[in-house]
C-alpha cells in the first residue's frame, strides 16, 4: 500500500443548544454583538454527565457504522483533545473501552484547535509505515468545561462536540502530505491554563495572524498535495470565527470550493470543529466521493496543520 484514505466519517453534538439570547441573560452581550463580531448564532453544550470520551464515542460509533466495520477492525485510536479532565487513562483508551476495541495503540494528541489535522497526519504516517492497518481518528472537546461563563469575550465563542474519521491503508493515497508547524513565541495568544483551567485568548493577535499569515501556509498545503486552490471542492478550516474563516478562504483562492461555516450553528469546538464540519458537508451531500477537500486547523500554541484529503 502506498498511502491511506478516509473511508467514513461521523459526528456528534450534545442535545442542549445555547442561543445568543440565552447568553444575553448571563453576561452583558446581545445577539447583534455576537453575530457582528464572530458570526455565531448557537452552540451545543454538554451536560455534567457527558465527558469528552462519551462525546468521542458517539461520533466514532457513527463513523464505524458508516464504514460497516466492527470495533475489532481498528488497531490504532488517536484522539485530538485539549479538554480531557484526567491524565490517565487517556481519552483514546477510554474511547476504546467504551467501543470495545480490543487491543489498539491508543494515544491523545493535544494541539488544541489544530488537533484533528495533527491526529489525522499521525494516523496517516502510522498506516503508511505499516505500524497500523486501520485507525480511528477523533477530534473531541468539551470547551464548556474550561470556559469562564462570566467573561463575554470568550463564553460567546465556545461549543462542545466531536467528529471522527476511519482511516485505512490504500493503494492510491487519499490523504495528502501534511504541512504543520507553530509559532511558539506567540503561544500565549491562546491559552487553557490554571487551576481550574480556563480558556483565554488575545483575540486581535490571533485574528491578525490568521488572516495575514495563514493563507500562504494553506496554499503550501495544497501545493504539497499537487492540488491548486481553485480545484478544491471544499475548504474546511478550523471553525473559530466567521470573520477569520471567510477572508482566509478568499485569500487562499479556493474560488470554486464550498466553504464550511459550521461555526454559525456550533461555535468554536476546538479539535472537534474540522471533523464536525467535514462530516456535515458529506451528510448534506455538498461534497461527494473523491472530491478534494482542504482540512486546515490553527489556534492554540499558534499551531497550524493541514492536508488535502479525498472525500470518502
Amino acid at each position: 500500500m502506498n498511502g491511506s484514505r478516509i473511508v467514513a466519517v461521523g459526528h456528534y453534538q450534545p442535545a442542549k443548544v445555547l442561543t445568543n439570547e440565552d447568553l444575553a441573560g448571563m453576561v452583558d452581550t446581545s445577539d447583534e454583538w455576537i453575530r457582528t463580531r464572530v458570526g455565531i448564532r448557537t452552540r451545543h453544550i454538554a451536560g455534567p454527565g457527558e465527558p469528552v470520551d462519551e462525546l468521542a464515542a458517539h461520533a466514532a460509533a457513527k463513523a464505524l457504522a458508516a464504514a460497516g466495520l466492527a470495533p475489532d477492525a481498528v488497531d490504532l485510536v488517536v484522539v485530538a483533545t485539549s479538554t480531557a479532565v484526567d491524565r490517565s487513562p487517556n481519552t483514546a483508551a477510554r474511547l476504546a473501552a467504551r467501543l470495545g476495541i480490543p487491543s489498539p495503540a491508543a494515544m491523545d494528541v493535544n494541539v488544541v484547535c489544530a488537533g484533528f489535522t495533527h491526529a489525522l497526519a499521525t494516523a496517516d504516517h502510522a498506516v503508511r509505515a505499516g505500524a497500523a492497518d486501520r485507525a480511528l481518528v477523533v477530534g473531541a472537546d468539551k470547551m464548556s468545561d474550561v470556559t469562564d461563563w462570566s467573561d463575554r469575550t470568550t463564553c460567546v465563542l465556545v461549543g462542545d462536540g466531536a467528529g471522527a474519521a476511519v482511516v485505512e491503508a490504500a493503494a492510491e493515497p487519499g490523504i495528502g502530505p501534511v504541512l504543520w508547524g507553530s509559532v511558539p513565541e506567540m503561544g500565549h495568544a491562546v491559552r487553557i491554563e490554571g487551576t481550574p483551567p480556563r480558556f483565554a485568548q488575545e483575540g486581535q493577535s490571533v485574528y491578525r495572524w490568521a488572516t495575514t499569515k495563514l493563507p500562504a501556509i494553506a496554499r503550501r498545503a495544497c501545493e504539497r498535495a499537487g492540488t491548486a486552490p481553485e480545484d478544491l471542492a471544499a475548504v474546511v478550516l478550523h471553525q473559530a470565527n466567521l470573520r477569520i474563516i471567510e477572508p482566509l478562504a478568499e485569500r487562499l483562492g479556493a474560488v470554486n470550493a464550498v466553504v464550511a461555516r459550521d461555526v454559525v450553528d456550533s461555535g468554536n469546538t476546538s479539535a472537534a470543529s474540522i471533523p464536525l464540519a467535514f462530516s456535515k458537508l458529506i451528510e448534506r451531500g455538498e461534497i461527494t466521493s473523491g472530491d478534494p477537500v482542504l482540512l486546515f486547523g490553527f489556534g492554540g500554541n499558534l499551531s497550524y496543520g493541514g492536508q488535502v484529503v479525498r472525500c470518502p
